[in-house]
């Protein structure tokens, strides 16, 4: 979502029409939606991506991580459903260079002769790969001698209004700029567009920060891979996790991160496999199952959980690893209710 509200952005503030949509804006064949006028900028799922029927320009694919296996039945089908993205595409294929199996997309994929393969990195990029040098975000796909050179982008103050800096939003604004220098947007127009870009709420977003505690909703984490980028991100973490897995075993996940865990509050409807992959991977760390019947008192009970947990240092995170509509309307109402109980609890205790 964030990749491609940034490369809406990048489009639009060079003054071309762009449209987001899919799961950020209109559906693709919205009755509205003018296929002739300006850029299309789609985020689509899954399930859309396996009967695509229409030729991207440009497309990245940001990461492959297990996800709605209870719709797909398998990690190979639902592998197969992403893959066809890439068919057809005619200018360039836009891959995670720390996702080997996204490569392999590009690689297989029955592409236009001469549409390239570009990579998106958080290191230091390679020829035809947009990353960083130190704090620099540079391009060394699309100038001449990208063997020798590299373009900046820009820095990281340039990237300091966005939100919390954090390797996955990093990862985000290398695949974006990947994006848009593929669309032919120029290095000056990015660092202006990213010095106004704001992220929108719910994405490793900053709630509060009290007595040497931060507070983050992450509420946008709804599979273990997008929980995975939000738990790599600190150091020592009291993690909010549950709701709907979707078929997803959550213990790789558990297991990836038990050292990370200072506590976990496990929430939501399916707790049960949740508690059971703490206890399997992760036996030492202090668990709360919050198991109230009213929804309104999920988060303030949360809230008072984590706080009981968490030391000066650590960072209490919602990053539920799982959907959220068997308790909140939606990941944004589950954030909103998150922070609102962090801010009631803080006022509390003044």
């Amino acid at each position: 979502s964030t990749t491609t509200a940034l490369i809406t952005f990048f489009l639009n503030a060079l003054g071309e029409k762009a449209q987001a949509l899919g799961n950020i804006g209109l559906p693709p064949y919205d009755p509205s939606v003018d296929s002739n006028e300006g850029w299309l900028v789609l985020e689509i799922s899954s399930f859309q991506a396996r009967d695509l029927t229409v030729a991207p320009a440009i497309l990245a694919l940001t990461s492959l991580g297990s996800d709605h296996l209870d719709w797909h039945g398998s990690m190979q089908a639902y592998s197969a459903a992403k893959a066809k993205v890439y068919e057809n595409v005619k200018y360039a294929c836009v891959y995670n260079v720390a996702d080997a199996e996204t490569e392999r997309m590009v690689e297989n994929a029955d592409v236009r002769e001469g549409a390239r393969a570009i990579g998106f990195t958080v290191g230091t990029p390679a020829v035809s790969m947009v990353g960083y040098a130190e704090d620099i975000l540079c391009d060394r796909a699309f100038l001449e001698n990208r063997r020798n050179e590299a373009l900046e982008l820009a820095r990281f103050e340039d990237l300091a209004g966005i939100g919390v800096l954090t390797p996955h939003l990093l990862a985000n604004v290398a695949a974006a700029s990947a994006l848009a220098r593929a669309a032919g947007i120029e290095p000056e127009a990015i660092r202006n567009a990213l010095n106004n870009f704001r992220l929108d709420a719910h994405r490793i977003e900053l709630v509060a920060e009290h007595n040497d505690i931060t507070w983050i909703d992450d509420s946008k984490a709804t599979n273990p891979h997008a929980a995975a980028a939000s738990l790599n991100s600190f150091d020592t973490v009291v993690w909010v996790v549950g709701g709907l897995l979707k078929g997803v075993d959550i213990s790789p996940l558990v297991k990836q991160f038990a050292g990370k865990l200072r506590a976990a509050i496990v929430i939501g409807a399916e707790r049960g496999p949740v508690l059971a992959a703490l206890a399997a991977e992760a036996p030492d760390v202090p668990v709360s199952e919050i198991s109230v019947e009213d929804k309104l008192q999920v988060m303030p009970s949360v809230v008072a959980a984590a706080a009981g947990y968490a030391h000066p240092g650590d960072t209490v995170l919602l990053a539920p690893a799982s959907a959220s509509m068997d308790q909140f309307a939606d990941y944004a109402d589950r954030g909103a209710k998150f922070a609102q109980a962090v801010r009631n609890h803080l006022a509390e205790g003044e």
